[in-house]
């Protein structure tokens, strides 16, 4: 298959932070310009209720308010976190998110049991799979593809997730500590996990600065980045993000174990490889102690939150399901799954 034609001069971060984007609708507009003029969001009454809480506009509105809570935006100021125009509008349009959410898992499991058991067993068809795909026949330009699209959580991976940290007592809280002290490179910056994303990144000759392709996400992937601040920043959702994060480490070694195959087999270079064997060893220790320790002690301290951390895991299954079909559909159809093309080589 012919990788699709490369777009326009690509959006470039900033050493002090991404640049703004544009916006793709009423909502997304509406945070731009506040953003960049510094006065609060203008945008018709009921504007939140009608949008599409999985389309382009709404989802890239909450990703640039979320970005206020990270690194912020190039020449955007910094007290704009705070702004209680932009929370409120974050507010509604988040609360649109999750309705959303919950209305599509009318039957989400309830128990942890139940929500996990069925990720622990590898699925005898991986027919679906995207890894699967990458694995075996994936092409060196969709790899490349995959890396500038998943790069907006990578490159800050475990950020979102440390906002549990604060929530938890006793075991989970300690066990939590010990996985995000691996992630965040156990003292050694080097090996920070998004540090390690980005050599693979420089390996695929892609721009590794923070932010760069956030012009190129389509909405299905900005909502799986959306899905870990929306649980990270309400308290109220502690259980969710416990169960988020434990689903993607109960996930990332088998899918890791095939990425890995897929940078060697396609000759992505060592970093590239590097950063999925990491995440196979490590991930794998990992499941462990989230699911006995984390869970375990965040239940033994509040047995009422074990629906919301199996709801946890289900929204990220439907996420990244979403997502999968959403780029494996572009790619059988011989189009970029970037809004814009194929990401251009690093200059």
């Amino acid at each position: 298959m012919t990788p699709p034609p490369s777009p326009a001069t690509p959006v470039t971060a900033t050493a002090v932070g991404p640049r703004l984007v544009e916006g793709r609708g009423e909502l997304s507009g509406a945070v731009t310009h506040a953003l960049r003029s510094g006065i609060a969001p203008v945008y018709a009454p009921g504007s939140v209720p009608r949008a599409d809480p999985w389309g382009e506009d709404l989802q890239l509105a909450l990703y640039l308010l979320y970005e206020l809570h990270y690194r912020g935006f190039d020449q955007v100021d910094d007290t704009r976190e705070w702004d209680p125009d932009l929370l409120r509008l974050r507010r509604d349009m988040e609360d649109r998110f999750l309705r959303a959410l919950r209305t599509e898992l009318p039957d989400a499991p309830r128990s942890v049991e139940d929500a996990f058991a069925p990720l622990l067993v590898e699925p005898v068809d991986l027919s679906g799979s995207l890894s699967h795909h990458l694995e075996t026949e994936g092409e060196l330009w969709q790899l490349r593809e995959y890396a500038a699209l998943r790069s907006l959580y990578h490159l800050k991976e475990a950020d979102p997730h440390i906002w549990v940290i604060p929530r938890l007592t006793g075991r989970a809280k300690a066990a939590m500590v010990a996985i995000e002290y691996d992630e965040f490179g156990a003292g050694h910056p080097e090996r920070i996990h998004a540090r390690l994303f980005a050599d693979l990144m420089t390996d695929l000759d892609l721009d590794s600065a923070y932010g760069c392709y956030l012009d190129r996400a389509p909405a299905p992937l900005l909502a799986t980045v959306n899905l870990m601040s929306l649980f990270g920043l309400r308290r109220a959702l502690r259980g969710a993000l416990v169960g988020h994060f434990a689903c993607v480490e109960v996930t990332s070694s088998p899918g890791s174990r095939r990425l890995a195959k897929a940078m060697r087999r396609c000759g992505a270079g060592p970093a590239a490889e590097h950063f999925y064997a990491e995440h196979v060893e490590a991930d794998a220790v990992h499941e462990q102690v989230v699911r006995h320790e984390v869970i375990g002690g965040l239940l033994a301290d509040e047995p009422d939150l074990e629906e919301d951390i199996a709801f946890g895991c289900a929204a990220t299954v439907l996420l990244e399901d979403r997502l999968a079909t959403y780029i494996r559909e572009a790619w059988d159809h011989g189009r970029s799954a970037l809004r814009t093309g194929s990401p251009e080589h690093r200059r």
